[in-house]
C-alpha cells in the first residue's frame, strides 16, 4: 500500500493534487496506489467531500 497521508485533511490536500497532476480517476489513482477506494471515500466524507467525477476531484 502507498504512503498516504492519514489525517483526512491532509489526504484531502494529497488526492485532489494526484488527482489533478496524475490520474484521470478516482478508479486509476486507487488501482495506481493498491488504495481501497471505498475506504478512502468513507475517510473523505468524515471531512464532509465527496468525490465528484465530472470534476475529478472531492469536493
Amino acid at each position: 500500500m502507498a504512503a498516504i497521508p492519514n489525517d483526512p485533511v491532509m489526504l484531502l490536500s494529497y488526492v485532489n493534487t494526484q488527482l489533478r497532476d496524475q490520474y484521470a480517476s478516482l478508479e486509476d489513482l486507487c488501482s495506481s496506489l493498491n488504495l481501497d477506494q471505498e475506504g478512502l471515500e468513507e475517510k473523505l466524507k468524515m471531512v464532509d467531500y465527496r468525490y465528484d467525477r465530472e470534476r475529478n476531484q472531492f469536493v
